[in-house]
């Protein structure tokens, strides 16, 4: 799975393969965690994210949520700046 970012101990990727589907989303990892995120509602679909993590993934997200959404679209997958 390809990594997009990495910030304050958060790893953001997204994979496109045939079990991938709709909505369209991203994943973050922290440590044994993991969350599963909507480009569209930056809601949390599914995962055990801390609430502190969660809000990081969000903020940056939010930053992010256009291209976020190219990559899907597009299927090119390039690094984006991490949350400063």
């Amino acid at each position: 799975m390809p990594e997009i970012a990495r910030f304050y101990g958060l790893i953001i990727k997204m994979f496109f393969m045939s079990s991938e589907h709709n909505p369209p989303h991203f994943h973050a990892l922290y440590g044994e965690y993991m969350g599963e995120f909507d480009i569209n509602t930056l809601n949390m679909l599914q995962g055990d994210l801390p609430p502190r993590a969660v809000s990081l993934v969000r903020e940056w997200a939010e930053l992010h949520q256009g291209e976020l959404l190219e990559m899907w679209n597009s299927q090119k997958i390039h690094k984006l700046p991490p949350l400063k």
